[in-house]
Order: C-alpha cells, then structure tokens, then sequence
C-alpha cells in the first residue's frame, strides 16, 4: 500500500511540475520520500525535486538532492548535471566541472554537455584570473581587515597575507596605488593591535627600497603618529615602528631600489628635510614622559644606527652636529635619569647604556678639536648648571650624568671628573643617609676607577669609604655595587701577577662573594648583573678564574642573564669569558729587556702560573661543558645599540679560543657557533673581524659546510676567508683560510665560483710560491679543487701567464702532498682543454721528466694521476703521443700496464693499459699475440 502510495504522490508531483507549479511538486515528492524504501524510486523522487529546486532558486537543496541520488547510482546522468547546474549557481566551478566531466564521459555526443563543460572552463579560468590578480587580492584583504564581524583566523591570514604582498614591489605598487595607505590608517584607527601591527608592517614593506613611496608615505602617516605609536608600552609595537621608521631612513639616505625610466629620470627628491624631521622628533621623545621605556629604548636605536657616520672616510657629519647642538642636552637627562627618584623618566634596563653608547657614538664621530671642545662645553655647562647646594636630588643627577658619560666617551668623563666638586660630591653622596645617594655615588666611583692612576687615587682616599658602606648597609642592592667597587680596585693590576693592589686571597673573597650573588635567583636580574660586573674585573686574577670555571651554577646563571631582555649585561659576560678563555692580547716578552729592567731596578710583569696553556685548555672544557655556545649564539643575536663592536670583538676573540681545539669544533658547529660567527666577521672591529673569520676558517677547515653553514649561509662565509690571505695576516691564519677554502671549494661549483669572484685566485697563486711547505701545500691543494670551475679554466688557458708552469713545476717538488695536489690539478686541467695539453710541453723543458717521475712515484695517489696526465697528453694529439711513446714513457706504461692487479693498484694498472691501447689506436705499437 505504502509503495503504491508513493508511485502516486510522484506522478501527482510530476504533474505539477508539468503546470510549473514547482513548490507544489517539491511537496508532492518530499510526501512520497517518507513512503517508499525502493532505492531506485528514491533515486527518482530526488533527482526530481532537484529539478524543483533548480526552478525555484533553491541551488543548496537542489545541490543535496541531486548528491542523495548520485549516492544511490552514481552513473545517475541527470542527477549529476542537475548538481552541476546547482553547484555552478553556487560559484562553486571547480566541483560543478567535475560533475559536467563525467557527463560529458558518460555522454560524449551530448552537445549540450560539450556546451555546459567549456563555458565552466572558460568561467573557472576567469575567477583564478580576477582571484590571483593583485588588485582584487588588496580589495579582500581590506574587506576581511575592516568588516568588524570577521572570524579570527580570517583576520590573521588576511593581515598575514597583507604584510607578505606589501613587500613585494608588485604588490606595493597597486596598494599604493589603490588607495591602501589610506587603507592602511583606518586599520589603525582601530586601535586593535593585531590590526596596527599588520598596517605598520605592510607600510614598512612598501617604503623598503623605494624612495617617492617612503617620502609619500611619511608625509601621509606623518612622522608625529609614527612616533606616538613607538611611544607605546607594548614591545612587538614599539619594535614594529621601530623598523618602519627604519624603512623609511633607509629609503630617503640610500639609493632608491628601483631603475627610472622616462620622466621619472627628472624627479629629484630633497629627502634632508624629512631626514632632519625625523631626527628632531626622535629626540623630543626621549625626554616625554608619554613615552614608555621601550618607546625610548627604539628612540635610542634609530639614532644610534643613523646619525653618525658608518665610514669615517667620508667628510660629510653634519647629521652628528644637528644632534649635539639640538639633542646633547636631551641625551644627558636621560643618561642621569635615577630609578629611585620621583622625576624619573619610564626606562627600561637598557635605557642608560643605549643613551651613553649614543653619546660615545657622538663624540668619536666629531673630526677636530673645536668640535670636541664645543661639545665638551655643553656637558660641563649642563652638569654643573644641575649642582645645587640646596637640592640633593639634582646633585644626584649631575653625579649620574658624569657616570653615564664615563661609561660612553671615557676621555671626555675623565674630563668631567676634574670638574671643581664632582669628585667631593661623590665621596660626599657615599656617606648620605638616602640609600639612592649611596647608589648612584658607588656606581660613579667604580667607572671613574678605570685608570691605574685614578684607582691607586681612589684606593688611597675612597677604600676605606666603600668598606665601610659595604659593612653598615643593609641593602644588598648598594652592598653589590660596593663589592663591585673594590672588585675593580682589586684588579687595577690587570694580569700582572706581582702588581696586586690587595693583599693575598682578597681577591678570591670578593669573587666568591660575586657568584654567591649571581647564583641568588630571588635578587632581581639588574642587581645580579653587578656580580657579572665583578667578576669581569676579578677574572684577571688567575686564581679567580680557574674557581668560576669550576663553579658550574655559578657560569650558568651568568650564561641565563645573558640570555633576558637586559642588553647591558653583554659586555661584562664577553669581559668575564675573555678573562676565562685568556683570548686577550698579550705583548711579547722579550728576555733582554727583561735582563735590562730588573738591572735597572724596573717592575717586569709577572706570569701567573694558572695562566699556563695547560690551564687554559681545562677552562675552555668546562666553559663548552656548561653551556657557553648558546649562550654566546644568543648574545650575537641581540638586535641593540647596546651590542657595540667593541663587544662583538670580544665574543669573537672568546669563539676563536674556543675553537683552538680540532676535536671541540663539532659541538661548537652542532650547537649553532658556526652561523653565529658569520655576523661577527662582517661587521665591528677590524681586530674583531679577523679573529671572527679565523674562527671561521678553524671550523670551515674541519666541518661538513652543509651542516656547520646551511642554506645560504655558506657563501656568506668564503668573504672573509679571503680576507685572511693577507701578507699582513700571520702564517697560521694563512693556512687555515686555505684549508677553509679548500673544504668549501670542493662542495659546489657555485662556492668555487663566489670564491672566484671574491678575487681569491691571486691570492691562492702566492702562497702555492711560499717557502713555506704547509703554506704551499694548503695553496695548492685548494687551487686543485679550484680548477674544477670554468672561470679558473680559462685563466690558464690565456697567454701571457705562468700559472701552468707553476703547476707542472710543482709535480716535481719533492713533497708528496704538494706534489699530489698538483698532478691533480695538472689531470683536470688537461682533461678539459686539449690545448693545456700541447700548452703544458711549452712552459718547461722540464716537463718529461717530471711526467716520467710521476709515473713511477711511490705513492699510488700520485702515480695515477701521473697516468691520467699521459693519457690525456696521448688522446688530445697524435704528433704528441708520437712524441711521448719515442720516450722511455713507453717503457714506463707497459712495465706498469703488465703488472698482476690487486686491489690496491687496480686503478694504476687499468690506467696504464688504458693508455698502451690509445698506442694501439694510433698504430705506434702492435700487440704480441
């Protein structure tokens, strides 16, 4: 009954189909669907109230319907076309042209599914077009970025998505172009900070390299709005801005990216207005109050990085004398900014020292004497214009003041200190009753007692000052510094073992002290670094350094605090390691002058006996032991003014002693020492550069360079490699850049190419004419791997030039690493180019006999490519080969060729016989049969 129930209701719904009363169809088949369990009457009922669905705009059940019957017969032809026409409604193309395919497979001579299956092709062709196409990806973002009912992760990919199109040059452009930086400003009206972030970002892509956009930008976003959002608290922000602003420096100062054609070439940008503009407000946050620490801390940083100039060869300082005569005075109220005190700035750890750096930056920059004066005058006026006998409080900011400059431009604080009171004041500030007072005079005292001079001064006058703060005081912030004081005063002799300023074992009181501190995880880390700070004082003493290294929590803790936020510890940490590792210079005595100076009654300096290379080895164990590398690859990562290239000097002295060791370098390379180094041989000090690229070369030397430099970083690495191929380098650093260059040279190609255009060849060429052997050998073997390279090729194919004759000259040296080196290059070289071949009998008589002697070497290695040689000599010229078997070479080839094969000498013999059938070929012999 039920069946027969829904064969009616169907016939009925078809019916009303018929009269195009379509909802009254749908009902009459929905009806029939609650009746009937036939799978093939289902089928039916669905794909035809699909069919109503299609007539009544209803594309999503229709879509439903149509899949309900494919799941019952999936051969089910209308059923399918129904969904496609469904699912292309729904601008679903891609799966309405599968559905259409199989049609269309089903059907081949349906024309109207020929039709259908074109038309979605075309159409689906069109969409990727209008999808993918820059301007209509701009427009989606910015929909998804401003419609405030936008899911979460739609908004991330589309700002994610944003930032990545904004530095693109293509992208930029039609951003730019299509009203985006008006865009761009209402996402940060938002105030919603994943927006902002994303706005700042995407700007900071579009100014990179593109000078009209940075100066359109700049005068759009104005500089006032960019600054009040570095102001903010929030660090990923402050950062964010940071960089934008930095885009846009780069922008205006550099060389704009992109080529000019047409009437641009007439568009002349004057960017030193918008250059001092920015300069100006930079400075004026550093003294708001409405600017956070961080705020102030990228102030900081973006002067630093652009004011003063990169190359003192260039004349031009004009950017310095701006900030000194509109900005010194704003720099010295931060740098005399106390923490303790209710006037102080926001400030974070780092503030004080970015601001002192600043102002050493400053002053080394300035090019004569009047210009140092002149700013001299303005620190004097501004210190002694902040004395005031009635207010403490600014006499503990004129104290800070000189404090801060002592710990940037040390000649010019040294000035400062003779200043009628300030020296009085501290001694005065020591014995106030405020412990803010005491604070600040301590840590005065201790960077005005960097001279030996001023110590023994201090020592004399101030000891027993600091010693009696350091017994009264109930606050371990000021007893630290004190310690730290007398840490200093201690170590006024340096290394010298027989000039101690206090007596014997004092030292090591004071130091233990220190890493009692620094192991107190409950002091707070600004406190804690003081004890670093003693101890980078202390470890000059031997006997101090060789209890640290054995202090395992003691090293890790300070290798923790050089991991935090707090920058200014750096250098003390790189201090304290280079005492450890002794990777400080050390003058060469000389004995004579000894003799001389204790006749004449003269102090000669004395050599500590845990200061022996014994000693030393042990410390550099237990330093890698701890944990030193991570520790170190952290600090070169530290993105900061307060990163100076005096410090990354001292991070590359402590990576080269590290490095001594063959045997250490492979946890040196898997902890991330190798990457961490390049940085430092590119940039600071020259001293530091070369130490940085000899480290470099002590690892390249040994390691696998796809593990210890992956990726791309590799070809960073060959620059300063070179670089050590200097005469003025010594001999070690020589060789162990030739061993670097040999190791990355026989990976690839493509390094033996940038060490080509690195310029190294000549270089390479002067050490294979060395007296020296190693030097020789090193050369040589690197110029085997260099020959490989079709650059290298060439050279010795041109006239004019010794290269070859130095290379077969070589084959008969008397050294069997030289000589093996060579005839491996002499083997590739003639493989290559017939022409070397002929080339190589013209540059030496010699050459024969030097080919036989190869022939008949002892050491297989070199015996075999001395065969390789003859066979390319017999296979590039037929008059040469005649030439070659009228010789005893002949003799040579078949005594070698008729001996019974072994393992050993497999490819000597083969070789040989390889070269006796090249004969047969020409007809110069027969064989016996």
């Amino acid at each position: 009954m039920a069946e027969a129930e829904a064969v009616r209701l169907k016939e009925e719904g078809n019916r009303h189909f018929q009269r195009q009363d379509y909802k009254a169809a749908a009902k009459s088949y929905s009806q029939a669907l609650k009746l009937t369990k036939d799978k093939a009457l289902l089928a039916t009922l669905y794909r035809n109230r699909a069919a109503c669905g299609l007539k009544t705009e209803s594309y999503v059940q229709a879509a439903s319907d149509a899949s309900r019957a494919i799941d019952i017969n999936s051969s089910d032809i209308k059923a399918l076309y129904r969904r496609c026409q469904a699912l292309e409604h729904l601008e679903k193309l891609d799966q309405a042209f599968k559905d259409v395919q199989r049609c269309a497979t089903l059907e081949p001579r349906n024309q109207n599914f020929q039709e259908t299956l074109r038309r979605l092709n075309t159409s689906i062709q069109e969409k990727l077009r209008v999808q993918f196409s820059t301007d209509s990806r701009v427009q989606k973002m910015f929909e998804i970025l401003l419609d405030e009912n936008s899911e979460a992760d739609k908004l991330e990919k589309a700002a994610n998505n944003l930032i990545v199109l904004g530095r693109e040059e293509a992208g930029a452009e039609r951003i730019f172009q299509n009203n985006g930086v008006a865009l761009l400003l209402q996402l940060m009206d938002t105030k919603r900070p994943e927006l902002v972030l994303a706005a700042v970002r995407t700007l900071s892509g579009m100014c990179s390299g593109h000078r009209a956009r940075a100066t359109a930008i700049l005068h759009v976003v104005r500089i006032d709005r960019i600054c009040s959002l570095m102001a903010v608290e929030n660090e990923e922000m402050s950062l964010a801005v940071c960089n934008l602003l930095q885009a846009i420096i780069d922008s205006l100062a550099g060389e704009d990216k992109r080529e000019h054609r047409g009437k641009e070439e007439a568009l002349v940008l004057d960017t030193k207005k918008d250059l001092k503009q920015i300069t100006s407000h930079l400075l004026d946050m550093l003294v708001s109050k409405k600017v956070s620490g961080q705020g102030r801390d990228q102030a900081l940083n973006l002067l630093n990085k652009n004011v003063p100039r990169k190359d003192l060869s260039i004349h031009d300082n004009s950017r310095t004398i701006y900030v000194v005569d509109n900005g010194l005075r704003k720099i010295l109220k931060v740098v005399g900014q106390v923490p303790d005190l209710p006037s102080c700035l926001p400030l974070t750890d780092n503030t004080r020292m970015l601001a002192s750096i600043l102002i050493n930056k400053l002053y080394d920059d300035l090019r004569c004497d009047p210009e140092r004066d002149h700013f001299r005058k303005i620190c004097e006026e501004y210190i002694t214009g902040t004395f005031d006998p009635q207010d403490m409080d600014k006499n503990v900011i004129a104290i800070q003041i000189v404090s801060g400059i002592l710990q940037g431009p040390f000649d010019l604080g040294n000035q400062l200190l003779g200043l009628k009171g300030v020296m009085e004041m501290m001694v005065a500030l020591c014995g106030s009753e405020r412990e803010a007072d005491q604070l600040v005079a301590v840590e005065a005292l201790i960077y005005a007692s960097t001279k030996l001079s001023r110590a023994t001064f201090i020592i004399t006058n101030g000891v027993s000052l600091l010693k009696e703060i350091y017994k009264t005081t109930k606050n371990e912030k000021i007893k630290i510094r004190t310690l730290v004081g007398l840490c200093k005063l201690g170590s006024a002799g340096g290394t010298d073992y027989g000039l101690r300023q206090f007596a014997e074992g004092s030292t090591e009181k004071l130091a233990k002290q220190c890493r009692k501190w620094l192991c107190n995880a409950s002091i707070d880390t600004r406190t804690r670094r003081w004890a670093v700070e003693g101890l980078a004082y202390l470890t000059l003493d031997a006997d101090v350094k060789d209890d640290f290294v054995q202090d395992i929590p003691a090293l890790q803790a300070m290798f923790e605090l050089a991991k935090t936020s707090d920058k200014t510890i750096l250098y003390s940490v790189a201090t304290t390691l280079v005492n450890c590792t002794n990777s400080y210079d050390v003058k060469e005595v000389i004995p004579e002058l000894v003799q001389l100076a204790k006749f004449s009654k003269q102090h000669v300096p004395e050599e500590h006996p845990k200061d022996k290379k014994d000693f030393i080895d042990m410390r550099v164990k237990r330093l890698l032991k701890a944990g030193i590398i991570s520790a170190l690859v952290c600090m070169v990562k530290a993105d900061s003014a307060i990163l100076t290239d005096q410090t990354k000097e001292l991070l590359a002295r402590v990576f080269l002693a590290l490095c001594d060791n063959p045997k250490d370098r492979g946890t040196i390379v898997a902890q991330g020492g190798g990457k961490a180094l390049i940085p430092l041989a590119l940039e600071g000090t020259d001293v530091g550069k070369v130490k940085a690229a000899h480290a470099l070369a002590k690892i390249a030397a040994v390691s696998n360079p796809d593990i210890a430099f992956p990726g791309e970083r590799v070809y960073e690495v060959v620059r300063p490699l070179v670089r050590l191929l200097d005469t003025q380098r010594d001999g070690i650093q020589n060789y162990e850049a030739l061993l670097g260059l040999t190791n990355l040279s026989g990976r690839s190609d493509k390094l033996r190419q940038k060490i080509f255009k690195e310029r190294a060849l000549p270089d390479i060429e002067n050490y294979m004419f060395e007296n020296h052997d190693q030097l020789r050998q090193a050369a040589t073997e690197c110029m085997c791997n260099m020959v490989l390279n079709k650059e290298v090729q060439e050279r010795f194919l041109a006239d004019g030039n010794d290269r070859l004759k130095l290379v077969v000259l070589l084959c008969g040296e008397d050294d069997d690493k030289v000589q093996n080196a060579a005839a491996g290059a002499l083997a590739m070289l003639t493989a290559a180019h017939k022409k070397l071949c002929l080339k190589m009998t013209q540059v030496t008589t010699q050459w024969l006999e030097i080919l036989q002697r190869l022939c008949l070497h002892d050491q297989l290695s070199v015996q075999h490519r001395g065969l390789v040689i003859a066979y390319n000599l017999l296979a590039a010229d037929a008059e040469l080969a005649k030439k070659l078997v009228e010789s005893e070479l002949l003799e040579i080839l078949t005594v070698v060729g008729k001996q019974e094969p072994n393992e050993k000498r497999a490819a000597v013999i083969q070789t040989a016989r390889e070269c006796l059938i090249k004969c047969m070929d020409y007809g110069f012999i027969k064989p016996v049969s």
